[in-house]
């Protein structure tokens, strides 16, 4: 049975703040091998995970050599909740670093930690003290408070690596680096994503959720992305058009309020047409900046959403072919040209008369 997107899984999450949805190695492993070139005598800051028990920091401690890695650090957030019901000590938040020596544990445990004085909240003085220190940011944050956590990487200048919601791109503070090229998607998206370890606690629904062989629940709600400013391959690479616009109009409906076309999947975008194209958000996950220009996003000259004879289509990125095949619009102008000549001398007209009323 094909995987069913369960977008409700992860909007209850957003709703009720249930942050603890940890990255698999395996997806990890998958994404991570498009990168390998940038990590070279760097300091890689994973600010979201408990060291002890992180896919993300295995990976790095696993593969620190082969990666030229220069430090490994990974920080854990620990709630500090004192009221009338809960009146045990707190364990604060905690950190670990590791440097590839042959002293060190590649797997640390409680007596190994260091930890913090406060809880460990990536936004917090100890662990932007570590940030300082890092190159690049891997991990997965709390998708609550993924605007203030990319936010806080382009504060500091930080290459980073990390997982969101699918939903993300549509915040204004992400399409913005979007579209300034100041941030990309990755390489796996959606279904690449093949699912989150959570906790026993969590309330889940769906036809995604199992039990893994080493006991952990896993769910899959296959809308979910890798944002990056880490170059890949992947992005430098041309989509393929294979449909032209012209001769095919009723095909791109105009929309109301914006002087532009109506393209409803990425595969559908004319290779001939000149002017502004609206296209689904899933052409984030194509999109070469050599290729197109991001012109803005959702709204149309009255900043009102795009719409087509009052309907409105879900979420439509303005975008500009950069790369116009040219051939094919001299040969279909060249074809109108030849269509109009013809119907003019039907009419009886000469060539005299042609020139003279071009005039």
């Amino acid at each position: 049975m094909g995987r069913k997107v369960q977008h409700s899984l992860l909007t209850k999450a957003k709703k009720n703040k249930n942050d603890e949805f940890y990255t698999q190695l395996s997806d990890i492993e998958s994404e991570l091998k498009h990168y390998k070139n940038h990590f070279k005598d760097k300091v890689v800051y994973c600010n979201c995970d408990d060291p002890r028990i992180s896919n993300f920091f295995e990976y790095f401690a696993s593969n620190f050599k082969e990666l030229g890695l220069k430090k490994l650090i990974a920080s854990c957030y620990r709630e500090q909740k004192n009221d009338l019901f809960n009146t045990e000590k707190n364990e604060n938040g905690f950190f670990f670093e590791y440097s590839g020596t042959e002293e060190e544990k590649k797997k640390p445990n409680s007596n190994d930690i260091i930890h913090f004085k406060g809880d460990g909240d990536f936004r917090s003085y100890e662990s932007i003290e570590l940030l300082k220190q890092s190159d690049i940011v891997v991990t997965n944050p709390p998708f609550s408070l993924f605007r203030e956590f990319v936010a806080q990487l382009v504060k500091y200048d930080k290459k980073f690596l990390i997982i969101g919601n699918i939903n993300a791109i549509t915040y204004k503070e992400i399409f913005k680096l979007i579209k300034g090229n100041d941030a990309w998607l990755g390489i796996n998206l959606g279904r690449g994503i093949s699912g989150f370890i959570v906790p026993e606690h969590y309330e889940l629904y769906g036809t995604e959720t199992k039990i893994d062989s080493l006991g952990n629940k896993i769910i899959s709600p296959n809308n979910c992305l890798w944002l990056t400013n880490l170059d890949n391959s992947k992005r430098h690479q041309d989509i393929t058009l294979t449909k032209k616009y012209f001769g095919n109009e009723n095909d791109y409906p105009k929309y109301d309020n914006y002087d532009g076309i109506n393209v409803n999947k990425t595969k559908d975008i004319p290779l001939d047409y000149k002017g502004f194209m609206g296209v689904p958000i899933t052409f984030l996950h194509k999109f070469n900046p050599e290729q197109f220009e991001i012109i803005k996003f959702r709204k149309g000259n009255n900043e009102k959403d795009l719409s087509i004879n009052g309907k409105c289509p879900y979420f439509r990125i303005l975008i500009k072919n950069k790369r116009i095949q040219t051939e094919f619009i001299e040969l279909t102008e060249k074809q109108e040209s030849q269509q109009v000549t013809k119907a003019i001398r039907n009419l009886g007209i000469s060539d005299n008369q042609q020139v003279y009323a071009s005039k």
